[in-house]
């Protein structure tokens, strides 16, 4: 298929996740816990059957991962990673910054993602070999001269355990860190493609949290890699660093490893 055909496909499947989603948004629903012991909801499932019922009739020889309903096989080489709500917690609070992810592996490597707000109607898509968009218009991440100059983003300290938080206690003093940001999740990255944050680092994070977040940064010329600079790919741990202007990466890795 052609890139653009899957595309189409993808906004199709954010679509439908999203008329799965606005009804029950500030409803008071209530949520239940996963055994991690993160929350759930009737419209996080009802976003992923939505789109896995599309993938089903349209490309059934690709696999599906997705947060809720686990994984399909396929017979293909490719894959599509579903997140129907990144950001779960945000949602059951009311906030619109929650966001549903679609993205699609090749060989393990994503080529294609989709950051949907579908309560603010906000849309970022990247895809390899071509520029991101934000609304139907290219988007562009900013230079950062120096990384104390750099807007720091991460979902929240509690993510962390003791080692990762002192390293990122030690990215963060180096960076502006009076204005650095906590929650977000999925948006922050959106935010970065878009030129209004500089740096994004989380860890713990699963292939559904990430792997639609890499095309948007990288289509915007921004860089996502691990904490070690590698890039990512269907294996990475999940220890996820986002960075606006890629002139700043040694910088990062530099200051997130001072503490070895």
């Amino acid at each position: 298929m052609k890139i653009e055909q899957d595309i189409a496909l993808a906004v199709r499947l954010a679509e439908a996740a999203g008329q799965a989603i606005r009804p029950h948004f500030r409803s008071g629903l209530d949520a239940e816990r996963k055994a991690d012991a993160s929350p759930v909801t009737i419209a996080d499932r009802a976003a992923e059957e939505a789109m896995r019922r599309i993938l089903q009739a349209e490309v059934p020889q690709d696999a599906i991962i997705g947060e809720e309903f686990g994984n399909e096989a396929g017979t293909s080489n490719r894959t599509w990673v579903l997140d129907p709500i990144d950001g779960t917690v945000s949602f059951i609070a009311g906030r619109p910054i929650f966001g549903t992810l679609v993205s699609l592996l090749v060989d393990g490597w994503p080529v294609l993602g989709i950051i949907d707000q579908p309560i603010l109607g906000e849309r970022w898509i990247g895809a390899s070999g071509q520029p991101t968009t934000f609304n139907g218009k290219p988007v562009r991440t900013r230079s950062c001269r120096e990384l104390s100059e750099a807007m720091l983003a991460t979902t929240g300290p509690q993510y962390f355990d003791d080692h990762q938080g002192d390293h990122f206690m030690a990215l963060a003093a180096r960076t502006d860190h009076r204005r650095m940001m906590m929650g977000g999740d999925c948006y922050n990255y959106g935010l970065l493609a878009s030129g209004q944050i500089d740096l994004v680092c989380e860890a713990g994070l699963k292939l559904h949290d990430w792997a639609a977040l890499v095309p948007v940064v990288e289509g915007a010329g921004g860089t996502m890699c691990d904490w070690n600079g590698d890039p990512l790919h269907a294996e990475s741990e999940g220890h996820v660093l986002a960075i606006g202007d890629p002139a700043r990466l040694e910088d990062v890795i530099e200051a997130l490893a001072c503490h070895h």
